[in-house]
């Protein structure tokens, strides 16, 4: 059982917690800045690459590569959450990070279809590949690195800064798509103005390597030894060892699993897609969805240290079980409150993602509590890659299908299964609020 809050010992804060925190929340901002791209302009670009039959053939096209990349997310959190948890959580966070910059420099000088026919799709599709890849590394490693480097009694509010740079990159790629679209215009989105967003991930990748190349080891992975020289990192050595590590916990993984269905599908619905969508199917205009989009992020932003807060000090199982009651209640009637209002797609975003925030914001904390430092990186990373891969990656590309079928309202009863799946996991899961992370 957890102790009280009272008798939480205040844990003495690392070196430079200000720089730990911005290392690790800009790296982080910068690759989800670079996977947030794509979802935000696929409307803009899918033609360039795949044949338009003028209705949405393209655009699906263009989201089943977005929902593709997400294939190679549980193969990145094996890989990298492995070389997280006996190389170190800096080495795996610093080469995620740099494969995700090549991904998004690919996918800005990749040449159209209309110049190398069918291998423009190719390259997009390997870029995708390379940068799915790079992001089940960096959920596997930055969570389990923030959540050490916390003080044990403000472990929840810690690790929200992770989610608060998660936006912040969602923020920045559509200032830069709203920027454009209001300097250029939607035709020249559409032609060539797209590949910005890409060139700028592509560079600001090189400011997110140095940062994470200056952090810390944190003191958890440390103590097991220099390099997988101790005797605790050496049990994780081969991927047999490894399958093992995870076999033994077991449990653990089951409940991240059951966590992650319905978040992995609501994030990427309202936090990622949801502009592509609105601009496509509900015919909002491109810069007002946009701007709808920096305004209900930022508002989110806002709110995320809230809900870390409450779960340092009531737990973390009420403030998930805010959220999984909240989508169960809510899923329908939010999608179906859209429409071509910029202004109605700002108040039903901002109404999400505040909910949304009771999850994402403790995430990183409740997962990692759940599992020994040996393994930690390897069961937080392999479980969430892997729902996300099947789930949050499909849903963009299934919600834009159904809406073009008129069953919207199929998508909100999927919504609300996986939330009510969320809210019995959670029921079932012990509070870890004040473990050591040993």
């Amino acid at each position: 059982m957890s102790a009280p809050s009272h008798d939480i010992p205040a844990t003495a804060a690392p070196p430079r917690p200000l720089r730990t925190l911005l290392g690790a929340g800009v790296g982080n901002a910068l690759e989800w800045y670079d996977w947030s791209v794509y979802a935000i302009f696929a409307s803009f670009f899918a033609a360039q690459f795949f044949v338009d039959d003028g209705t949405t053939g393209a655009l699906l096209s263009t989201l089943a590569v977005f929902a593709v990349g997400f294939v190679m997310r549980p193969i990145g959190g094996f890989v990298f959450g492995w070389l997280a948890d006996r190389r170190g959580r800096r080495y795996s966070m610093t080469s995620s990070m740099m494969l995700m910059a090549i991904g998004s420099l690919v996918i800005g000088l990749a040449p159209t279809h209309a110049q190398v026919g069918v291998w423009a799709a190719i390259i997009l599709l390997l870029a995708r590949l390379a940068q799915g890849l790079a992001h089940g590394g960096e959920i596997a490693a930055s969570y389990t690195y923030i959540a050490e480097v916390a003080p044990r009694a403000r472990r929840g509010l810690w690790s929200t800064s992770l989610y608060v740079s998660v936006t912040a990159g969602i923020v920045l790629a559509s200032l830069i798509g709203a920027g454009a679209s209001s300097v250029f215009g939607a035709a020249a989105l559409h032609s060539w103005a797209w590949r910005i967003p890409f060139l700028i991930g592509a560079l600001l990748g090189l400011v997110g390597l140095h940062l994470r190349r200056a952090l810390p080891e944190t003191d958890a992975f440390a103590e097991q030894g220099d390099r997988g020289t101790g005797s605790s990192a050496q049990s994780h050595r081969t991927t047999r060892d490894l399958l093992r590590g995870l076999a033994e916990n077991r449990r653990s993984v089951a409940r991240i699993v059951g966590f992650s269905l319905a978040s992995t599908v609501v994030v990427y619905t309202w936090a990622i897609g949801l502009a592509s969508f609105a601009i496509s199917v509900k015919g909002v205009p491109a810069t007002g969805a946009l701007w709808a989009t920096v305004g209900a992020n930022l508002v989110f932003m806002a709110t995320l240290p809230l809900w870390g807060r409450l779960s340092d000090r009531v737990g973390r199982k009420p403030v998930f079980l805010v959220y999984g009651v909240a989508f169960v209640v809510l899923s329908y009637p939010l999608l179906a409150t859209l429409n071509d209002s910029p202004w109605r797609m700002f108040a039903v975003m901002v109404v999400a993602l505040f909910f949304l925030g009771a999850f994402v914001g403790i995430m990183p904390a409740y997962f990692a509590e759940l599992f020994p430092t040996s393994v930690r990186a390897s069961g937080i990373g392999v479980p969430y890659s892997f729902v996300v891969a099947f789930f949050g990656g499909t849903a963009p590309y299934v919600l834009t299908w159904l809406s073009s079928h008129d069953l919207v309202w199929i998508f909100s009863l999927y919504s609300v299964v996986l939330a009510l799946i969320g809210v019995v996991t959670t029921l079932l899961s012990p509070e870890t609020r004040a473990r050591e992370l040993e």
